[in-house]
């Protein structure tokens, strides 16, 4: 409540403008986004991660960049950066740590490393350390079910976590210390990877060629459909083995 009022967490209108080099360098990006685009409003996804990027979240003042440069209402652009969870609406950390919790990472354990991220960085959910390093959040599916259960950096995978391995990786980060993603392409801070996804180059090096197939239980579909016997039994990445159903 706000004055008497309820507060829906919408900007209060006029923003003010980015300073007059940063417009100018956003301009340019923001040209490149709208030219791949037949229709100039589809190129407000990716146009919000560029201000995203820029900032670390998405800012009145980046909202109102999107909306001239798009021909659209502050209004609409609102609408989208509110929807989706993946534009941040208040400043962030540098590392974005999201602990899924749906069904299967959360009876795996990833309840459990939710709660001992929050007491361990003294932090709850959507919120960020005092030093501007980690924002912790809970996540829903990312299709990686066979690594269960999955912590996000910045949205590269690290599998099979447990409370003690995802308290060492949340320690590493904030020390500053190297961390390599389980599989995908390299590391890097959230105004990188807002960057990548407004569709730039990732000059990220050995990030175009960087890989991660499915788990040993996804694949198993695919090889029934191919007419392949399957394996008789899956090996955890853990190390733990489980015999498929009905063997």
């Amino acid at each position: 409540m706000t004055d008497g009022h309820t507060s829906l967490g919408m900007p209060q209108l006029p923003a003010p403008d980015y300073p007059a080099e940063v417009r100018a360098r956003l301009e340019e990006d923001a040209k490149a986004i709208i030219d791949r685009y037949p229709g100039s409003r589809s190129a407000l996804l990716p146009m919000l991660h560029l201000v995203q990027s820029e900032e670390g979240h998405v800012t009145r003042t980046g909202m109102r960049f999107c909306a001239e440069m798009l021909g659209l209402t502050t209004a609409e652009v609102t609408a989208v950066a509110t929807f989706y969870t993946m534009y941040r609406r208040k400043p962030s950390g540098d590392y974005q740590v999201g602990v899924c919790t749906n069904t299967l990472c959360a009876v795996m354990g990833g309840d459990a490393i939710f709660e001992e991220l929050k007491e361990h960085l003294g932090v709850g959910n959507d919120e960020t350390t005092p030093d501007g390093k980690v924002t912790l959040e809970h996540i829903e599916c990312n299709a990686a079910c066979d690594f269960a259960p999955v912590v996000m950096v910045n949205w590269e995978f690290f599998d099979n976590q447990t409370p003690d391995s995802a308290k060492r990786l949340v320690d590493d980060l904030v020390a500053g210390r190297p961390v390599a993603p389980t599989r995908g392409a390299p590391l890097c801070t959230f105004k990188e990877t807002a960057r990548i996804l407004a569709g730039f180059p990732d000059e990220r090096e050995g990030a175009v060629g960087a890989t991660g197939g499915a788990g040993p239980a996804s694949l198993v579909g695919l090889r029934l459909a191919k007419g392949e016997t399957p394996q008789h039994r899956i090996v955890h990445p853990r190390g733990e083995a489980a015999r498929e159903e009905g063997e």
